[in-house]
């Protein structure tokens, strides 16, 4: 798809989900033909022209500025992490057209995966910037996939992927009490990394196969909801323990930023009954084979 097209796409389904009402427009009792706001309504909340503003949602005014970037972004009451990607998805439609490339293989560093395997005590896995898991330690493994074999990390066609799990593994769906919510926060993140790697044939190829095989995903995915979830609690049912409350956070590697690397962590309050729980489940997780570490770093 073109980067333009995504662009207004973006644009326009934004702009439908904000109510007149909500923004002081008065609607002096007349019915409504659009959903949402109507383009001369955002325009002029923007301070941008009508038809300026109709040219940049139908790609055919390239190379907006930021200042006009940011007057629409206000005017559409953008969280940050959709001001980046509107900013991102701005960047791309004027370049026209992208070219799709055949992404690297992404590679656990040495630094990252001694980092893994010093949060003994913690469950984490290192996730590429398509969701995929390149490297779990014992606990995360234990914790957000027990039913998968934990050397898959270690063999790149085989490598579980984060988003087909939440969307397409029926354990993974029970797993968490409020599925949807997980499931928002995937899609969301997503959005963000398109808009952000607008050439990256994987990335697309992976939303084209969770869009045909997930109507919750196609469902999501046209929202056009962008979400940076750093820190997000959930509870969780684990079929070895039972439920349990965790704080995920996503913490970068501080590698190369173009690769998207990160960790992610999932931790439990002091003296609460899901770190006993969780102290549990490393009782019930019997050792990694050292032949077959899942941890090994440089893996892929």
């Amino acid at each position: 798809m073109k980067a333009k097209v995504r662009l207004g796409e973006f644009l326009q389904t934004r702009r439908s989900q904000l109510q007149p009402e909500d923004l002081g427009i008065p609607d002096y009792g007349e019915r409504r033909r659009v959903q949402g706001l109507r383009r001369e309504e955002l325009a002029s909340l923007a301070g941008v022209s009508v038809s300026y503003y109709t040219r940049l949602e139908q790609g055919q005014s390239l190379n907006a500025s930021p200042q006009v970037l940011d007057a629409i972004a206000r005017a559409l009451r953008l969280e940050e992490a959709e001001r980046l990607h509107l900013q991102n998805l701005a960047r791309s439609s004027a370049t026209g057209s992208v070219r799709g490339r055949r992404p690297a293989p992404e590679r656990v560093t040495e630094a990252t995966g001694q980092l893994l395997e010093a949060l003994v005590h913690v469950p984490a896995i290192v996730t590429g910037r398509r969701s995929d898991v390149l490297a779990w330690n014992r606990l995360g493994h234990a914790l957000f996939a027990g039913h998968l074999d934990p050397g898959t990390p270690d063999r790149p066609a085989q490598r579980p992927n984060m988003a087909r799990l939440v969307f397409l593994d029926a354990h993974t769906r029970d797993l968490y009490a409020d599925w949807p919510a997980k499931a928002r926060a995937v899609v969301g993140n997503l959005r963000l990394v398109a808009g952000r790697h607008p050439d990256d044939t994987a990335l697309h190829a992976l939303v084209g196969e969770l869009s045909a095989k997930s109507a919750d995903f196609a469902s999501m995915w046209a929202d056009h909801r962008v979400t940076a979830c750093a820190v997000a609690t959930y509870e969780m049912r684990h079929p070895l323990v039972g439920p349990l409350t965790v704080t995920q956070q996503t913490l970068s590697t501080g590698q190369d930023p173009d690769q998207g690397q990160s960790i992610v962590v999932a931790t439990t309050e002091a003296d609460s009954p899901a770190r006993t729980t969780l102290a549990l489940l490393a009782q019930v997780t019997p050792q990694h084979d050292p032949a077959r570490p899942g941890v090994r770093a440089g893996s892929g």
